[in-house]
Parts: C-alpha cells; sequence; structure tokens
C-alpha cells in the first residue's frame, strides 16, 4: 500500500463529495480520474458515463422512501464513500455516495476510458484496451478497476480508491443528458434525464447516442 500519497495531489478533497446537488456531481465528475490500488498496483480510468440518484424521493434510488437495509446502509453515511453492489448476481456497480450524512445520493460510474495500468486492466478483462467493451458500462467498469464487494464502504480519500481531477472539461455541448438505463420499475422517474456521458466518446456503454 501507498503510505503517502503527496505524490496525487489532484485528490479531490472531502469537501467535494459533500455537495448535495447530485445532478451536479454526477456531470462534474465527467473527465476526472478513477484510481484503484490493489497489491501495489494502480489503475485508473477518465469517468465518460455516469448517473446520478436522487436519495429518498428517487423511485429509482435504493433509497427510495427511505429504505434502509444492511445494503442500503452504506447510502446514509456521510459523502465520500463507495457503495457497491452486485447487480443480477454478476456485476459489481460502483457508486460514489454523495451529500451530507442521512441523505442517501450517489452517483453510478457507467464508464470510463483506460488510463493508467491498461496492461492490468487487459489481464482483468481478457481483451485488449483498443475494445470498447474492456470497460463501457458499469460492471465492465468495475471489473477493469478490480473493484469487487470488498471496495464498498471505502474511504475516497484513502489508498486504496480515489478520483483526481487532471483538469479535463466538457463543455455543455458535449455532454449528453438521457434517461438512466434499466431503472423502467421507477415509473415517471424512469424519465429522468440523469445519465451523462461524453458525445463520441467509445467507452461509453450503449446506447451512446442521442
Amino acid at each position: 500500500m501507498i503510505e503517502n500519497l503527496e505524490k496525487y495531489p489532484h485528490k479531490l478533497p472531502f469537501s467535494y463529495y459533500l455537495n448535495s446537488d447530485v445532478i451536479f456531481l454526477a456531470k462534474d465528475l465527467l473527465g476526472k480520474l478513477l484510481y484503484t490500488q490493489i497489491g501495489g498496483k494502480i489503475t485508473s480510468g477518465i469517468i465518460v458515463e455516469t448517473e446520478a440518484y436522487f436519495g429518498v424521493q428517487d423511485k429509482a434510488s435504493h433509497a427510495y422512501g427511505g429504505r434502509r437495509t444492511n445494503r442500503t446502509e452504506t447510502l446514509y453515511t456521510s459523502g465520500g464513500v463507495s457503495y457497491v453492489y452486485l447487480c443480477y448476481g454478476i456485476h459489481h456497480l460502483f457508486n460514489i455516495v454523495s451529500s451530507v450524512e442521512g441523505e442517501p445520493h450517489a452517483v453510478l460510474i457507467r464508464a470510463i476510458e483506460p488510463a493508467e495500468g491498461k496492461e492490468i486492466m487487459e489481464e482483468r478483462r481478457n481483451m485488449p484496451v483498443s475494445k470498447a467493451a474492456i470497460s463501457a458500462g458499469p460492471g465492465s467498469a468495475a471489473k477493469a478497476l478490480g473493484i469487487d464487494a470488498s471496495f464498498n464502504k471505502k474511504d475516497l480519500n484513502g489508498s486504496e480508491i480515489w478520483i483526481e481531477d487532471h483538469g479535463i472539461r466538457y463543455s455543455e455541448k458535449e455532454i449528453a443528458a438521457t434517461p438512466r438505463i434499466g431503472v423502467a420499475y421507477a415509473q415517471e422517474d424512469a424519465l429522468l434525464p440523469w445519465r451523462f456521458f461524453v458525445k463520441g466518446n467509445k467507452y461509453v456503454s450503449k446506447p451512446n447516442k442521442i
């Protein structure tokens, strides 16, 4: 493990995650770099696709209506920790918990563009980074970065998983806003345009056009 992360001066401060505007965060996280360190091996990817989940009032959220279970309890902690859950019994999905304690907002990371440690990602996914499938979609992005259930409730300012700002910015014209994927059960909330992605980036999951 890296004991001193001074070599990573671009880490997002804890205060960043306390923002109560999860829609803003979901868009602002585009272009940020998500890092993991596992067994001394570091991998990272540029976040190119996200989805916002607006806590107790969002029918698509695991915390809708104030639901609290062993799984969702992580969502109610103060922002700046990871929320990882198993989807369909197969894929681990990585979310960033945001806002203050008791307000269960979260941003799902749906896709990354491989940056550091590409060979490690290729080994984990058994495919070359030239293939978009290596990290397109939340399950694939998590696998590429080595994220599994053990990453649930990790401090995003720690040395195992963190996010950095390298100054990559996208204009409003470069960002698409569409309904979230796989939340048909959320009735009218399924239509909310809270999925954001970088237009033209090949690592964005399908549908990647508007």
